[in-house]
């Protein structure tokens, strides 16, 4: 988990800038399956279904536009901000926040995420795999909650690693898990792959969104496998459809 600061420090010197900020640097997603992390297989109705569609963002955004705020505080959305702006929300089912996207590439060793492309790398996630194995950000769509402290714990809110998520970004839907954990103060983060899905620039350190996502977190949802994207997306979109009076 890198501590999440846009402002590059020594790691990024004039040497190191170019390769940086430079279109070659940008790393290719790992093309080889690994066993432990299978390929995604959507398993929600096709687009057009007229029959029964996938839930929309438009239906899941109509349901977080008030906020009952549930933690103590708000968070900041990078290390160098100094305000804090984004409350973490609660319905009966769920909970909510509305921030940025940076983007998490911690865990498994990949062509993509490594120490060479993202200077923060860190080789572990806070949950792992059914294998005992960190999750891969490059193949496993997944979000980063804060660490429990006295703004917000996530675990008295019915969430723990492999709880699904929601998450909305320009019209865009995907299902996602709870796979790792980061500063106590600040909020925002999703994996490498998850970036990418949402048509966000996945790359560690010039990517991400400066804002406009919404993360939908459904209370004791947990998956098993945590590294199950078929069963993300199929429980996803069962709770999703609860959520917005489908069920």
């Amino acid at each position: 988990m890198r501590t999440r600061t846009f402002a590059l420090t020594a790691v990024t010197s004039a040497v190191c800038g170019a390769a940086l900020l430079g279109p070659a640097a940008l790393p290719a997603t790992a093309g080889v399956p690994v066993p432990d992390t299978p390929p995604d297989t959507r398993v929600g109705p096709a687009p057009g279904d007229v029959e029964d569609p996938a839930v929309s963002a438009e239906e899941l955004l109509a349901e977080v536009r008030s906020c009952r705020q549930i933690s103590r505080g708000r968070y900041r959305t990078d290390a160098n901000r100094s305000k804090a702006t984004v409350p973490v929300c609660g319905t009966t089912d769920a909970v909510f926040w509305k921030a940025d996207m940076d983007i998490d590439c911690d865990g498994r060793k990949t062509k993509a995420c490594n120490t060479k492309s993202d200077p923060y790398f860190q080789p572990q996630t806070a949950f792992q795999t059914s294998g005992g194995t960190p999750l891969d950000s490059a193949r496993l769509p997944f979000v980063v909650v804060p660490a429990p402290g006295r703004i917000w714990d996530y675990r008295k809110s019915g969430l723990t690693g492999g709880s699904v998520v929601a998450v909305i970004h320009k019209g865009q839907v995907r299902y996602a898990v709870i796979g790792d954990t980061g500063p106590a103060g600040i909020i925002g983060e999703g994996s490498y792959t998850l970036a990418e899905e949402l048509s966000i620039d996945p790359h560690p350190t010039t990517g991400g969104a400066a804002s406009g996502v919404t993360y939908i977190a459904f209370k004791d949802s947990r998956i098993s496998p945590i590294e199950s994207r078929a069963k993300a997306e199929r429980r996803g979109e069962a709770l999703a459809r609860a959520f917005v009076g489908r069920g």
